[in-house]
């Protein structure tokens, strides 16, 4: 599941526990700081292959699991298109 894998992130840049990371924690909740949300957002693009931009309003961990859900739905769109042609 994507929330584990980003509790396993955050946990190993901050020392908090997996068990704190939760969908409605903010970075700022997480102490998070800007440079380590881009590190964390790297980690996902590799893990995820989805890109996500570093313009995209992300203020929570939902916020994160949500945008990654939707491009890899969307990504997925495009394939089904690109094999029907």
């Amino acid at each position: 599941m994507l929330l584990d894998k980003i509790a396993e992130l955050i946990s190993e840049r901050t020392g908090c526990g997996a068990g704190a990371v939760r969908m409605d924690s903010t970075f700022k909740d997480l102490n998070i700081d800007s440079l380590d949300r881009v590190d964390l957002l790297m980690d996902l693009e590799d893990y995820t292959g989805v890109q996500i931009e570093l313009s995209e309003k992300v203020e929570t961990v939902g916020d994160l699991i949500r945008i990654i859900e939707e491009k890899k739905k969307d990504a997925g769109k495009g394939e089904e298109t690109e094999n029907a042609n």
